[in-house]
């Protein structure tokens, strides 16, 4: 495996960037798109007409009539939501909608450090005991809860799955599912997070009801009319900036159908048109509405709405997205970020801790990388792993302690494994070493005893060496080829900052020589540069690294708009570098 990465250049064929150009897209993003695969215009749409129509969601109209139905009965519902931020803004894009169609709903998350993951058994126990509903909905979780479902249907309550997550053998045996990635489903967008899976519900449901007559024509009075009482149609595209949120935030595939639905919920928060918690959430963190892009929604209020259900309970990060009262949702947001300050502190000594025990553990010529300590939280591994496996560039599980003689791993895959596939070898090889798993490619989950974590260990590597070459451990860096000087610009980086970027349609990076003018320290650890390319000069900064670097770099970077106290100017930022 090579020591240094390898520098790369995105192949964008000249007869796409030439079709792209001749739509009227600017030379440097028709480049970057191609490279993307994008051979048209009409993939980058961004209006609501071109989403991938409802009804080739499998099952999608049949949940929605059983929903009605339930309306029509005055049936209580209960969404079972998932402590993450898909789960969270998917079981509020759930709630807002129903209740404005009328429905009798309300809604539990499981706490992750006492009942796990899905709908448990011991899930539907207490949804029985504190809420007594008469329908379970799933959202974000419930594809491979099948003795929860086998436990809600002995206790007399219906369950509806929605899910985005890969199923397993056996489906569980729910009045109905939905799930793009089901057996027999050919919705085109696979990539739908749990929150766009929701959403596609709603807007069945909308439909459904306004074949019911379910809504006035005028929006005057409300009325009687039949089962249901006649009220005003809900806008649903009301409801985008939640979807958007969820859909960054769990980190799913940008395709064309996900690209449409952030652009369209980024736009919404742009125009000031968001909910009170999203809009706190934002000021928080000291971000600007206005300008919110991409990496708001996946760096800044990704991280604080997690940090509810890492740290302490998602109820809070739902009800804060819940809140219409201002003030409330800022007291909200605010508890939600101090969460994110002690979840980065935590995380920030389990990494050293990590990081201490690589040398020992790590040999050339391991493909993967499983770590446990007992003291290690539960909530925070998931990104232990991530950070490891960008450090390292080999899928890596960390495991924290659980409850019962248990241990709980969650794990990160570079691009050449599918972690979930990986995990299914490995219960197919030892069938009683996992207890539980799922995920997907690039992140899963799973529990089994803690006396086997040794012969885990080995038959995850076992399994990953079946699977990667050792090509595939070598890191290579590919980015978008050198920027033109006329395109080192304010007008650049506006562009690309208001654009959607995401897992599958990476944020442009580029590739250049720069001359260093000055460098020096800021905050203890960054190093702020000046740099010079040909005759223009720029401002740079290099995070985490204080120690000076050469006279001439040769840097993969991201260009952005740096604003302070008021002012605004162009700013590099080195995702790596090295000499000349």
């Amino acid at each position: 495996m090579s020591e240094a990465p390898a520098i790369e250049q995105r192949r964008a064929p000249p007869a796409r960037v030439a079709a792209l150009r001749a739509a009227g897209i600017p030379p440097l993003l028709a480049g970057i798109y191609a490279a993307r695969g994008i051979e048209t215009a009409a993939q980058l749409a961004t209006d609501l007409g071109s989403l991938t129509p409802v009804p080739l969601l499998k099952n999608v109209e049949t949940m929605a009539a059983l929903v009605a139905d339930a309306i029509a009965a005055g049936e209580k519902l209960l969404i079972i939501a998932d402590y993450d931020s898909d789960g969270a803004t998917a079981c509020a894009v759930g709630v807002r909608a129903l209740r404005a169609f009328g429905a009798r709903v309300d809604y539990l998350v499981p706490n992750r450090f006492e009942y796990g993951y899905g709908l448990t058994p011991e899930i539907v126990a207490l949804a029985k005991a504190q809420k007594n509903p008469d329908v379970l909905i799933t959202v974000d979780n419930g594809i491979a809860s099948v003795e929860g479902v086998a436990a809600a249907n002995a206790a007399g309550m219906r369950v509806w799955v929605t899910d985005h997550h890969l199923p397993g053998a056996t489906l569980p045996d729910a009045q109905c599912i939905i799930n793009p990635n089901q057996p027999g489903c050919t919705f085109p967008s696979k990539n739908l997070a749990g929150v766009g899976v929701m959403f596609y519900l709603m807007l069945a449901l909308r439909a459904e009801l306004r074949r019911r007559g379910a809504f006035e024509k005028s929006g005057a009075e409300l009325r009687k009319r039949g089962a249901f009482e006649q009220r005003a149609e809900p806008n649903l595209a009301s409801l985008l900036d939640l979807v958007a949120l969820g859909t960054v935030a769990d980190v799913v595939k940008l395709d064309a159908n996900n690209r449409l639905l952030v652009q369209q919920g980024l736009e919404r928060i742009r125009a000031g048109k968001t909910w009170p918690g999203v809009a706190a959430l934002l000021r928080v963190a000291g971000r600007d509405a206005r300008r919110a892009s991409t990496y708001d929604l996946g760096f800044v209020l990704g991280p604080r709405l997690n940090a509810a259900g890492r740290l302490d309970d998602m109820s809070r990060g739902i009800n804060c997205l819940l809140s219409d009262d201002v003030a409330e949702a800022a007291r909200m947001a605010q508890e939600l970020d101090q969460l994110n300050r002690q979840r980065r502190a935590i995380e920030s000594d389990m990494h050293e801790d990590a990081m201490a025990k690589l040398d020992t553990i790590v040999a050339n010529d391991d493909f993967s990388l499983c770590l446990f300590d007992a003291e290690w939280h539960q909530g925070v591994i998931g990104i232990l792993a991530s950070r490891l496996k960008e450090r390292l560039h080999r899928p890596v599980i960390a495991f924290a302690r659980g409850n019962n003689g248990e241990i709980k791993g969650s794990g990160r895959s570079i691009a050449a494994l599918h972690l979930r596939d990986a995990l299914d070898l490995v219960s197919k090889h030892e069938p009683e070493l996992i207890i539980r798993f799922g995920g997907h490619a690039a992140a899963a989950g799973l529990t089994m005893r803690e006396e086997h974590y040794a012969r885990f260990r080995d038959a995850f590597e076992a399994a990953v060496k079946t699977m990667l070459t050792p090509a595939d451990l070598d890191r290579v860096i590919t980015t978008d080829g050198s920027l033109a000087p006329a395109d080192l610009s304010m007008d650049t980086a506006v562009r690309l900052e208001q654009a959607v970027w995401g897992q599958g349609f990476p944020a442009p990076t580029f590739c250049d020589e720069f001359e260093v003018l000055q460098q020096r320290v800021v905050g203890g650890r960054h190093l702020k540069l000046r740099l010079r390319k040909g005759d223009s000069e720029v401002e740079a900064m290099l995070f985490a690294q204080a120690a000076p670097v050469p006279r001439r770099v040769r840097a993969v970077y991201r260009i952005g708009v740096n604003e302070f106290n008021g002012a605004r100017t162009l700013q590099i930022t080195f995702e790596h570098w090295q000499p000349a």
